[in-house]
Parts: C-alpha cells; sequence; structure tokens
C-alpha cells in the first residue's frame, strides 16, 4: 500500500494518477489536510496534518511505502517532516520517497538547509528512501506568463542565469516510478528538464508562441523586492522569489544531465509546449 501525501497538490495528484497507470492494483492512500476538498479522487482518503502528528499515524496505518511531498511552510519543514518520518516508521512503512530540491548538500539555495535537514532525518531514519530533488516547474511561471501576454515584460532580478525546469508532470511521472519500479531503493536524483534557458530566452519564447513582442528586464534584488511589495506579496514570499533568482543568477539551477527524461523513459516536456499548455489552460 502506497499512501501519498499533500494529495490535494498538483503533484500528488498527478503522481497518483500515474502510480495507478503503471501499477493499477497497487492500492493507493491519498493523505490531505481538507477531505472535503478531495471528494473527486478516485482514491481512499485519509486526513493528515503535518502539524498533527496523531493525524499521520492514523493516515500512514498499514503503509509500506510513502509519497513524502514536502510541504510548504518555509521555516517549518523540518519540524513537519520530522513528525511525518516518525509516524511512517511507526507504521512499518519500509520505503520513503522524499520530494526535495537540486543539489541541497552543495547548493546556496534559499530554502536548501531545510530540504538537507529533511533527508539526514529520513537517512537517521533507517528506512530505505529515495531522494528526488526536483528543480524548477514550468507552472512556476504561469503568472509572469500571462503577465508577459498582457505587459510584453518579464521582470527579474536572475541575470543571464539559466534553470532547467521541467513540467510538473514530469516530476509526478518520477515519483511514481521511483514508487513503483524495482531499482531506485536508497539513492538521489538530481531531476531537471532537459534544456535549461535563461529568463531572456522565456521572455523570447513567450514572443514567439503569441506573436506577441515580449522582453526580459533585469533589475536589482532591491527594486525587485519593493515591485513584489507593491503587489501585495508578503515579507516571505518577497524574500523567496527575489532570494531564489539571485541564486538562479549564480547558476544553482542551471544543471541538467537527463536524469529526469531518463528515469521517466521520455523526453521532459520543452519550455515551448509549457508555455503552450499554461496560455491554453
Amino acid at each position: 500500500m502506497i499512501v501519498i501525501t499533500g494529495g490535494n497538490g498538483h503533484l500528488a495528484r498527478q503522481a497518483i494518477t500515474h502510480v495507478r497507470k503503471i501499477a493499477p492494483r497497487e492500492r493507493v492512500i491519498a493523505a490531505v489536510r481538507r477531505p472535503e476538498a478531495a471528494t473527486d479522487l478516485d482514491v481512499e482518503v485519509r486526513y493528515a496534518d503535518y502539524n498533527d502528528p496523531g493525524s499521520l499515524d492514523s493516515a500512514f496505518a498499514g503503509a509500506d511505502q510513502l509519497l513524502l511531498v514536502s510541504g510548504t511552510e518555509f521555516g517549518r519543514r523540518i519540524t513537519q517532516h520530522t513528525a511525518a518520518v516518525e509516524a511512517a516508521v511507526g507504521a512499518g512503512v519500509s520505503h520513503i520517497v522524499y520530494t526535495s530540491a537540486p543539489r541541497v548538500d552543495t547548493s546556496d539555495l534559499v530554502f536548501a538547509p531545510e530540504h538537507i535537514g529533511s533527508e539526514q532525518v529520513i537517512q537517521q531514519s533507517g528506512v530505505d528512501y529515495t531522494f528526488l530533488r526536483n528543480n524548477w516547474y514550468h507552472e512556476n511561471y504561469a503568472p509572469a506568463i500571462r503577465e508577459a501576454v498582457r505587459t510584453g515584460l518579464i521582470v527579474g532580478n536572475a541575470g543571464d542565469g539559466a534553470l532547467a525546469s521541467a513540467a510538473r508532470q514530469d516530476y509526478a511521472e518520477a515519483a511514481a516510478v521511483a514508487l513503483v519500479q524495482d531499482g531506485h531503493r536508497n539513492k538521489t536524483y538530481e531531476l531537471a528538464g532537459d534544456v535549461s534557458w535563461t529568463y531572456a530566452q522565456l521572455a523570447s519564447t513567450v514572443a514567439d508562441v503569441t506573436g506577441y513582442a515580449v522582453t526580459y528586464r533585469d533589475i536589482e534584488p532591491a527594486e525587485r523586492r519593493g515591485r513584489l511589495a507593491a503587489a501585495g506579496a508578503g515579507q516571505g514570499e518577497i524574500e523567496a522569489i527575489s532570494g531564489i533568482e539571485e541564486n538562479i543568477s549564480q547558476g544553482a539551477l542551471a544543471h541538467t544531465d537527463g536524469s529526469l527524461s531518463r528515469l521517466i523513459g521520455h523526453p521532459t516536456e520543452a519550455l515551448a509546449d509549457g508555455v503552450r499548455r499554461i496560455l491554453a489552460g
């Protein structure tokens, strides 16, 4: 039996779909904070909240494998993930697949410490693990892509740094493969799209897809933070976005070696195809 956390999230939902496609006889449980929002899922749903350890004990009961989708509360991930790992150990889980972040053991990414800390908690538990160090999703840029069509401009402080994003669907399929196919236990995968790109290339891709003139304007981090504040972003979001773009400018998300496409058995979604899909959605 496989339990997938964050069951209401896009990644988890897509992972559920892929698990059932690859291994239709596998029993899958969606662990969610809001069961009332998961009534459309065609699997068993259990309440689970990383901030409520007791709920994790009951959600993970009977599981052999766990897809631990990393939490979204910056600053609380290690505590939350520790609670999940402890519940998994108590439930007798033999394999934890964890969605981590790129090169967290060597990277200066602003959120790297929480992910490497979470990986260490899992390793110290003695349970078999698979770490999926996912690069960025194309979908992270959906707001910027739509705004670019309206304004003709993409703004950021990423300089000419590149990143190797892929579709969320690609990463979800990788998670399903790690869960249901043999040979992935106690391995770490650096996963990314097949081709890296810069913000300037994103702008030119949006222009090519839409026929509109779109350019990239690189600005200083202080101005970027000011623009985000003026747009209504909270302080944590402001620091995260600006900090990540500074990381991108330094090459922290540029690495790609084809590991994701090899794991899923086909090329990752091209940036232009992702832009088309986002604009059609």
